[in-house]
């Protein structure tokens, strides 16, 4: 599936002192190649770099013609094959954008086609030929899904179209169409000539793969050479630390490889299970229910699979029990490596899986001396609990719509619907005595091929992590996680291909951290964390944020904030901006319809009470569920995600949630004048609702910043973030924006001369205000005069009014010091300073520092010092004097891993002194003056973990602004 790259939640993937063995061709998505940021140097990254590729250039223009039929009838977007990529209503009142069409589902989605012949190039014929993939009902309609077939050959990726038909009517539409529907050149190579290429494509060493790879003879559109006849070969292999899956489109007459997709994201019998319904306490005590397949003494719930009636642990085919951790929608085992072959859970021939558990990971701080014990690091207890919380999911999730027609994994669907024989595969305390650690990943190919999970023990790595030692295995928040990467790669663009685009890999993080927080809070768990709202408490030991930027709940990200996060894989600090958005849209929902009991939240989540009846957050789940099948195309934008949401509430309940859903993505940037690309870095942000009268706010630059060129950014984000007005007249930016009223929002202002001040500020609804922007000029800013010299490489960038750039010295951290001559001549009052340590991603092109960017290289303390030249000689250290000390904790980051929430731009302010040099000392760096990444944290005698001693960024230290103002 495309995009489905190693689902790292989180920012450290490897282990103690493991690597990735280089691969055979040089590759950047794969660390230790050619290019790419050495395999020593892997463990401060966030996560696996996704590896998919996509080889067929150019692209089909839509012509006149199209353009005119599409703008007339409906909002159009473009894919790169000539047809409408995505299809909504014209307006946000219209609740169409065709009808008069067969009461049927599939034949109006085909009487739609083949009636906009203009518009998708299809002939009737060639409507005809397509397969339907699925008719799923959603409310009063039904999605229907066609795929193309090109001669003989069904299309193996894009190639699809999913509409939305509502009693006789076309609601949304989401295509991967090809206009050339010609028949493609037949193959002249083998499978196996195919399978060569794809694994030599990855750098995969046919001994190493696990299981025989599936060749299946396909055609692949694409925009100048037309369908092609391909060879879509799945393969996977576990041989090094990151498990490696992929299904490569292999030209079969050429052997070039078309497209590349990673297939993996970087969490009397009655049959009993003793499980942490959301994480075990902190104390370690044995806090477990007992869960049965049918009521008992001491059982708190009921559990089985509703699709077949049967206990999780029974062999469908036989009808017979397992006895261990295996039934038809998982077969877990513990998988430890380092040369030991995988076991199951002990067999347990009454049925009664309550393994002991003493919690002896944490209980012997990471000693690797545990598997050698009788209890053997709690195994039996960890992998039974994944294979519960793995059905957990997918009980919950069929409920929802994940069932067998939509391609969900089973060894046995009892329908005959898809193909089964895909149970999901769950890897407890993976490659822990190899020593991966602090990560959990999904691999998930298409419908039939089995999706692997992996989930790892988790244990302090010198500048890489700091977690207490826990097993993932018993995080349900990352358990939850890793198992909807496997749910939105299969519903999304159909049973073969999933998520492909920059944006949709962000979601996919997001809908992780999303569905695993729903799913505990419809059965009313609560996870670690302050609130419900906490990816990753439990395995981090961050309860405030867990192993994100922000507690989902507390988010201040919008949509202009895409890419604000480089350091590492920043799909998942993008997925942040959908979590937030979600979360505001779910909140809409629960202020409309209410929280409803906790018993009708469970019968809700049971299935037994339909969406329309049930609290306000499970009728927000279900339209996201709604939204995963309406997506066609694999290429998609945060936009037409927000679009299958709206057309699903059209056809599900009757659109009467317009005007909250609305409201919620506008006040998250993705209103009604949004516009992006599927992998845009810079969409173009909107806070205007089609259902408000949405306020209209005039910027007015004042003081010192009046006539100046001033940018004003929604929320705390400059760097990388996009502007949403500005004073200049030379851009294209207006000074005037729309933006929903009503409440309290954060703005970040500023400009070349000026820095940057962070701000809230109250919008009244509906009216016309101005935003007065009083801004003093930054004494610093190379803009105005200021110059720096002293310590370290790119001095220039502390002054340049923006936090994209960082200085660094790597040569050393405490007493680094950069001094700044002031503008002007004449000494100034200076009280207070702005100071960044928000990093950049790795920039190879820059020879004084394009080294990967750590965070704990960011600077944590300081001190500021000043000298008056009209008294004193500056050019002499000894004629500075202090007038400020930092806290300790200047950047205060916490337990895991310091963040971009903590690193950004913060005002410090002291009794005003005059001066016409200021200069600013490092103190510290986060790793060699935070206590929580100092000295040793456990008991592994491989492992070394204080970061000052160990780190090899323990040298260097960064700060990207040092702005000086007098007031």
């Amino acid at each position: 599936m495309a995009g489905v790259a190693i689902a790292a939640l989180v920012v450290s993937v490897g282990g103690i002192a493991t690597g990735t063995a280089a691969p055979a061709v040089a590759d950047p998505g794969r660390p230790g190649t050619s290019g790419t940021t050495p395999a020593a140097l892997e463990l401060p990254a966030d996560g696996h770099p996704s590896r998919d590729k996509d080889n067929r250039l150019g692209r089909v223009e839509p012509n006149a013609a199209q353009r005119s039929v599409a703008g007339a009838k409906a909002s159009v977007r473009w894919n790169n094959l000539g047809t409408p990529r995505s299809l909504s209503p014209a307006s946000a009142s219209a609740r169409s954008i065709a009808g008069g069409l067969s009461s049927d589902p599939d034949t109006a989605a085909r009487q739609y086609i083949m009636q906009n012949q203009a518009l998708f190039g299809l002939d009737g014929a060639a409507v005809s030929t397509m397969e339907t993939l699925l008719v799923r009902p959603i409310g009063t309609g039904a999605l229907v899904l066609l795929r193309q077939r090109f001669g003989t050959l069904a299309a193996g990726h894009d190639g699809q179209v999913a509409v939305l038909v509502n009693n006789g009517t076309v609601v949304r539409v989401t295509s991967s169409l090809s206009r050339d529907t010609s028949v493609p050149q037949p193959a002249t190579l083998t499978p196996a000539q195919a399978v060569g290429a794809a694994l030599s494509d990855a750098g995969v060493a046919a001994g190493d793969l696990a299981g025989t790879p599936d060749a299946r003879l396909v055609a692949v559109p694409t925009p100048l050479d037309g369908p092609r006849a391909a060879y879509a070969v799945s393969f996977a292999s576990t041989a090094h630390d990151h498990p490696d899956s992929y299904t490569t489109y292999v030209d079969a007459r050429t052997g070039g490889v078309l497209v590349r997709e990673d297939q993996v994201d970087y969490d009397t019998d009655n049959p009993q299970w003793a499980v942490f319904p959301a994480a075990p306490p902190a104390s370690g005590a044995d806090t477990r229910e007992r869960w049965c397949f049918a009521p008992a003494a001491g059982c708190v719930r009921t559990v089985r699979d509703p699709n077949t009636g049967q206990a999780w642990d029974v062999n469908v085919a036989s009808g017979t029990p397992t006895f261990t951790s295996s039934g038809n929608s998982a077969n877990n085992v513990v998988q430890w490596g380092g040369g030991t072959a995988p076991f199951p859970a002990t067999a347990s021939p009454d049925r009664n899986y309550t393994y002991t558990f003493t919690d002896q990971w944490r209980q012997s701080r990471c000693n690797p001396d545990v598997y050698a014990t009788a209890q053997r690091n709690d195994a039996d207890a960890a992998v039974s609990n994944l294979f519960a919380m793995h059905n957990r999911m997918h009980d919950w999730a069929w409920h929802l719509g994940f069932t067998e027609s939509t391609w969900n994994m089973q060894v046995v669907n009892v329908t005959g619907a898809g193909l089964g024989g895909d149970a999901e595969q769950g890897r407890a305390q993976s490659g822990a005595i190899s020593g991966s650690r602090n990560n959990a990943n999904q691999g998930t190919g298409r419908d039939g091929l089995p999706p692997t999970t992996n989930m790892f023990l988790w244990q302090p790595q010198a500048g890489g992590v700091y977690p207490p030692c826990v097993d993932g295995d018993y995080d349900m928040s990352v358990i939850g996680h890793e198992y909807t990467h496997a749910i939105t790669n299969r519903m999304i663009a159909g049973p073969d291909t999933g998520i492909g685009s920059a944006q949709g890999g962000a979601m996919g993080e997001s809908w992780g951290d999303l569905m695993a927080m729903e799913y505990m809070a419809e059965y009313g768990f609560r996870p670690p964390g302050e609130t419900p709202f906490v990816t990753g408490g439990y395995a981090t030991g961050n309860l405030t944020q867990g192993i994100r930027n922000y507690d989902m709940s507390r988010s201040p990200l919008n949509y202009s904030d895409v890419g604000y996060d480089l350091v590492g894989q920043q799909v998942h600090a993008d997925g942040e901006i959908w979590s937030a958005t979600n979360v505001r849209v779910r909140n809409a929902f629960v202020q409309r319809y209410g929280a409803g009991t906790p018993a009708l939240q469970a019968q809700c989540a049971d299935g037994l009470v339909q969406p329309d009846a049930c609290p306000g957050n499970r009728r927000w789940v279900q339209l996201v569920f709604d939204s995963f099948l309406l997506q066609a195309d694999s290429q998609f934008s945060m936009l037409d995600m927000r679009d299958n949401m709206l057309a699903a509430d059209l056809v599900r309940f009757g659109g009467a949630n317009q005007d909250i859903m609305w409201n919620a993505f506008a006040t998250s940037g993705m209103g009604m004048d949004a516009t992006s690309g599927p992998s845009d870095a810079d969409p173009v942000p909107s806070f205007a609702s089609p259902y408000t009268t949405n306020a209209t706010v005039t910027l007015r630059a004042a003081g010192d910043a009046a006539g100046a060129a001033i940018r004003l950014y929604v929320g705390d984000y400059e760097a990388r973030a996009v502007p949403i007005a500005d004073t200049d007249p030379n851009t294209d930016l207006p000074d005037t924006f729309q933006i929903v009223g009503g409440q309290q929002y954060s703005f970040t202002a500023g400009g070349p001369g000026f820095g940057y001040r962070k701000f809230s500020s109250f919008v009244l609804a509906g009216r016309a205000q101005d935003l007065p922007l009083n801004l003093p000029r930054n004494l610093a800013s190379a803009t105005t005069g200021g110059v720096f010299s002293g310590d370290g490489a790119n001095l220039a960038r502390l002054g340049d009014d923006t936090e994209a750039t960082n200085w660094v010295a790597t040569d050393g951290v405490a007493g680094k010091r950069v001094t700044v001559d002031l503008a002007g001549t004449a000494p100034h009052l200076v009280s207070r300073v702005n100071v960044s340590a928000l990093l950049r991603p790795q920039d190879l092109t820059d020879p004084a520092d394009n080294q990967v960017q750590n965070r704990y290289s960011a600077l944590r303390s300081f001190a500021v010092s000043a000298c008056n030249s009209t008294v004193a000689d500056c050019s002499q250290p000894g004629n500075f004097r202090r007038v400020y000390t930092s806290p300790t904790d200047a950047f205060p980051a916490g337990n895991f891993r310091p963040t971009a929430s903590q690193l950004n731009l913060r005002t410090f302010s002291f009794a005003p002194v005059p001066a016409t040099h200021l200069r600013i000392d490092v103190l510290s760096s986060q790793c060699t003056g935070n206590p929580r990444y100092a000295g040793e944290q456990d008991n592994d005698p491989r492992a070394n973990t204080d970061c000052a001693a160990n780190s090899p960024f323990a040298s260097q230290v960064r700060i990207s602004e040092f702005q000086v103002f007098t007031r």
